[in-house]
């Protein structure tokens, strides 16, 4: 993973990135930095290319990577599929080796077809004197554009900075609908204007000629215009369309007629013939993609072989003891290494004190002398008790299940405990600029949440005994992805009351379609900024594909209760793990799991502004 950004100006001012962008970038790939700078020849233009790397795969490899003939490569992703990369290979070389080879659109964007995994990229392709950019089909690595109003400069990054210009609603995100090509030469021959052209993803039932992505760039200064490629030339999407049918059977998914849920239930569903392809099919692909995402990091086979070093974890999983992070965690146990600890990041933010008094009122009554003789250890874990939020009690009993099932594995149950103090100075002091452009409310609880956990700094159990803990491992799975591909989410069972399988149907295609703006640029900066790399099993393009495939009544049934209708597909499969009680627990949100959410003002509304992420 690496925070890369490229600068191309217009204007005579040096090209100088601003001291808070250039730390985010830094935090992100503290491995190696690198700039280089460009000008175009016979126009006015200069490039600056700003690379920080993390190493992951290979051998140390500096970004910009440069081939024999002068082109330039950022590249932030992982090829995890469709381009051949070996065991000690580094994906960023290969991949320029493959676009090097391309002499026009249709080559470069063949290329990038193929490739599978996450990816956000600049590369500057010499001989046109172009500009490539764009992110992957779901957009799971951040890219950030800017242009600014009077001077023609456009800014592209990984990560920006709420303190980098007056107005902030000039950062945006680059939209995930394809990507994108600056010509310098022909921007150079109508001065002061910049044309960039969008070549989109398209499915094999759309024509390029009729498909028309929203690749609309918000607050454009009139200088520049994005446009449709004229060549007509298109990237080949890598998930299947998703199936749209709504006629759905009128029997009901099994014998389940209780509000009440219990394992017999998935049990009865499992013995149902139709069920078990699908459900196995399910394990297989998920449980290829967990191990895409676990094995592979040479760079921290090196370091154990040079420091002898090999009881820290190199995964660690955002860990609620819900159904999705429990079957992260069981398949990460069949591809991880036997001997290798496995993080469990538990993120709990401190309870209000009026309420711990609620929750603690019969303690209160007890008799003056028991309280006196109170034992030390009973004292301490008093203490802590106001870190006892839903996630922390469930999280504690998913870990049950996983002993349990890997008596083996050492699992570290990593408690981290943020205060309202800690949540108010990191916030100003780093996470407002990396949840920018994002500004609701939402985004402040699962910003704040997710770059808590993914620092990975708490207590885990040692010999009876709680220590500190702080995560080495580089890799952080989590569940994104699960709960919008198979209704996870309560509006989807509120879509369903008022408009049936019609309206579910539509809003889980429109769940996946906006999941790169709301949700997985903003996880990958925040995750990013530990130098650490955010992966997302959920949403491997042969796990999406095989969702796809299935009419939405094969991966939910919301006329079941809550716990064993919504994502009941996956739900059958974690019985199939062999999982219990985690298999039919509720959905919980990570803002209210974890209590952020209750540390605000609870009249907030989700899509609300949130001042809390103005700096100060």
């Amino acid at each position: 993973m690496c925070g890369i950004c490229c600068v191309v100006s217009l204007s005579p001012q040096s090209l100088v990135l601003a001291d808070r962008v250039q730390k985010n970038l830094i935090n992100r790939g503290p491995d190696n930095s690198q700039d280089v700078t460009r000008t175009v020849i016979n126009t006015d233009f200069k490039c600056l290319f700003s690379a920080h790397v993390l190493q992951m795969r290979g051998c140390l490899t500096p970004q910009p990577l440069q081939d024999s003939a002068g082109n330039l490569l950022l590249w932030n992703g992982e090829v995890f599929g469709g381009l051949e990369v070996g065991p000690e290979e580094n994906d960023t070389v290969v991949l320029l080796e493959h676009l090097s080879a391309q002499e026009d659109a249709t080559g470069i964007c063949s290329v990038l077809s193929r490739v599978r995994g996450p990816w956000a990229f600049v590369y500057y392709q010499v001989a046109e004197h172009c500009i490539w950019f764009g992110r992957d089909y779901f957009g799971r690595r951040s890219l950030l554009w800017h242009l600014d109003p009077e001077d023609v400069i456009l800014t592209l990054t990984s990560v920006a900075s709420c303190l980098l210009i007056c107005d902030q609603s000039q950062w945006h995100e680059v939209p995930a609908a394809g990507v994108y090509r600056l010509d310098l030469k022909d921007c150079a021959s109508h001065r002061k204007k910049l044309t960039i052209e969008v070549f989109p993803w398209v499915t094999t039932d759309d024509h390029p000629t009729a498909h028309t992505p929203d690749y609309t760039w918000e607050d454009l200064p009139t200088y520049a215009t994005i446009v449709p490629n004229l060549c007509g030339v298109f990237l080949q999407s890598p998930v299947c369309p998703m199936n749209m049918s709504m006629s759905a059977p009128e029997r009901p998914l099994g014998n389940v007629q209780s509000p009440k849920l219990s394992l017999e239930d998935l049990e009865e569903l499992l013995k149902q013939s139709e069920n078990v392809e699908k459900v196995t099919k399910l394990i297989e692909v998920l449980s290829e993609a967990v191990r895409r995402r676990v094995q592979s990091l040479p760079s921290r086979r090196l370091f154990v072989e040079q420091s002898g070093l090999n009881n820290e974890a190199d995964i660690a999983i955002l860990f609620s003891g819900g159904i999705d992070s429990m079957i992260l965690a069981v398949l990460a146990d069949r591809h991880v290494s036997a001997g290798k600890p496995i993080d469990l990041l538990n993120v709990a933010f401190k309870l209000q004190e009026t309420k711990m008094q609620t929750q603690s009122a019969k303690k209160d009554r007890m008799p003056k002398k028991d309280q006196t003789d109170e034992h030390p250890k009973q004292r301490d874990h008093n203490l802590t008790r106001c870190f006892d939020v839903p996630d922390r009690i469930t999280g504690r009993a998913g870990l049950i299940e996983l002993q349990h099932l890997s008596p083996e594995r050492q699992w570290n149950f990593v408690e981290i405990n943020i205060t309202p103090d800690e949540l108010k100075r990191m916030r100003q002091e780093r996470i407002s600029h990396l949840v920018h452009p994002l500004d609701t409310v939402l985004d402040d609880s699962i910003g704040c949440a997710v770059w808590f956990a993914a620092r990975g700094i708490g207590m885990s159990m040692d010999c009876a005994e709680q220590k500190p803990h702080t995560s080495t491992a580089k890799v952080v799975l989590t569940g994104i992805g699960a709960d919008e591909q198979l209704a996870g989410y309560s509006r989807h069972r509120v879509r369903f009351k008022s408009d049936g399988m019609e309206g579910l149907v539509k809003e889980l295609a429109m769940e996946l379609g906006r999941i790169s703006s709301r949700n997985l640029g903003r996880d990958d900066r925040v995750i990013g900024d530990h130098g650490k790399e955010g992966r997302f099993p959920y949403l491997d393009e042969d796990v999406v594909s095989f969702l796809n495939q299935l009419p939405v009544w094969e991966k939910a049934d919301l006329t079941l209760p809550r716990g064993l209708g919504e994502k009941l597909l996956l739900r059958l499969a974690a019985k199939k793990l062999g999982l219990g009680p985690a298999a039919i627990l509720p959905k919980r949100a990570m803002q209210f799991g974890s209590r952020i959410a209750k540390m605000e003002n609870g009249r907030e509304k989700a899509s609300d502004k949130c001042k809390r992420l103005v700096t100060e």
